[in-house]
């Protein structure tokens, strides 16, 4: 695939529904198709995440000589023809980039015809199941951290490309900082990074390691000690950095009683400006654990791009209208309301979020002094509708929508959605 068309970041059924479309002569009937999830997986609140990234794919949805040959084999000429010329056309509006979302939230609606609004389902569907998942995650362990720094540097845990998408879910989150460096550059997200075991492996003696780091990038670094044995690995830091060195990490073992000597023993040595950073397969509830240690930053890897055991969010992309009329699916086990669709939310006279009200766009209900719309146009007729998503102002987003929930909407325990959804 051309790296710069993302046409072919799609399901063969897509095409193939395309092509009976245009035989019948429906391809043109305009459509409106959403985006939901229809539950949280036993969190309390979702973090709606990857409209950035989703609208920068969207303008490089073309598809390309060397792509058209190969749909040759599949598809009829005058599908070739029609997707020759394939520009999506329509509109889209969705939640802004890190509102956050409760069950049968109306995140993204796109509207047009049924042939250029059915060729993005999975390309939506994976940028923003993907981005969302992960974005949740990070503001689970950013509330567990509280006002402490998180450091996302899980890139060697998932696939190469999919690592600066989470790099990107995790800054929005509420992490921050990352390892990434490709991320770092496209997104403008502060990186970090010191050393691993393998340099002070490298090398016959820790302090040689260790003096040779701080040559490098001087005493504004973070010194690995636990390669060998912890205390030592501590004392010899101090004896080749000093006390102005920036931090040790620890990366194994019992953080909480480990981060407890060394901060007693940093402080013996007369370095009590050091900071702890620890790693170590954490996630949301072991950073929770050590909430009351004396850490100082974290440093999380696997758990934050796997989306910590719940690597998809759950949406879905459903046609709810067409012409104008509402259209559902009725399966027991899959239902959906018809019908185009926005959203509001109601607070309490604190500011506390109370309820998501979702209803059909031509009956909006009447506005109250605490309530808000919530989606935004993204693209009318095909072309943006304002500037680009700010990743800035969704990351501060993400952490204004917190400060809403109710108390309870906050733990990381299992249980019920943070606010009910009410569906007029």
């Amino acid at each position: 695939m051309p790296p710069c068309s993302t046409a072919f970041l799609t399901d063969q059924y897509e095409l193939t529904m395309l092509a009976s479309a245009l035989a019948d002569g429906s391809a043109s009937r305009q459509c409106v198709f959403e985006v939901f999830a229809r539950g949280l997986r036993r969190h309390r609140y979702g973090v709606f995440a990857g409209t950035g990234r989703l609208l920068d794919a969207l303008a490089r949805f073309r598809f390309t000589d060397d792509q058209l040959v190969f749909l040759r084999r599949m598809l009829d000429p005058r599908t070739l023809d029609w997707l020759a010329g394939y520009r999506f056309c329509g509109h889209i509006d969705a939640y802004p980039e890190g509102e956050l979302y409760f069950p049968g939230s109306p995140v993204l609606t796109v509207t047009g015809s049924f042939g250029e609004t059915v060729l993005l389902e999975t390309l939506v569907l994976s940028v923003l199941n993907h981005d969302s998942a992960v974005a949740t995650a990070a503001a689970r362990m950013a509330t567990a951290a509280g006002d402490r720094p998180l450091v996302e540097m899980g890139g060697r845990r998932t696939h190469e490309k999919a690592a600066v998408a989470a790099a990107r879910a995790a800054y929005l989150g509420g992490f921050s900082a990352t390892s990434n460096l490709a991320a770092g550059q496209r997104y403008g997200i502060p990186t970090t990074g010191t050393a691993a075991h393998a340099f002070s492996l490298l090398h016959e003696r820790e302090a040689d390691a260790f003096a040779a780091q701080v040559a490098a990038l001087g005493t504004d670094t973070t010194l690995l000690v636990d390669t060998y044995d912890i205390p030592q690995g501590i004392t010899t830091a101090i004896e080749v950095a000093g006390p102005g060195l920036r931090a040790i990490r620890i990366d194994s073992g019992d953080l909480g009683e480990l981060a407890r000597q060394a901060r007693e023993q940093l402080d013996q040595l007369g370095a009590p400006d050091v900071d702890i950073v620890v790693s170590g397969d954490l996630d949301e509830h072991s950073i929770a654990a050590l909430r009351a240690e004396p850490v100082d930053a974290y440093g999380v890897g696997t758990s934050v791009v796997i989306g910590s055991g719940v690597p998809t969010a759950g949406m879905v992309y459903k046609l709810v209208e067409v012409d104008g009329q509402p259209v559902a699916k009725r399966s027991a086990a899959k239902v959906s309301r018809g019908g185009a669709k926005s959203a509001l939310r109601r607070y309490g006279g604190s500011g506390t979020a109370v309820e998501e009200v979702v209803f059909l766009r031509g009956r909006r209900p009447g506005l109250g002094s605490r309530d808000r719309l919530l989606p935004v146009p993204l693209l009318r007729d095909g072309l943006p509708a304002g500037p680009p998503p700010s990743l800035r102002d969704a990351r501060d987003r993400v952490k204004a929508g917190l400060s809403t929930l109710p108390a309870d909407g906050r733990r990381l325990s299992p249980g019920d959605p943070a606010i009910p959804t009410t569906f007029l």
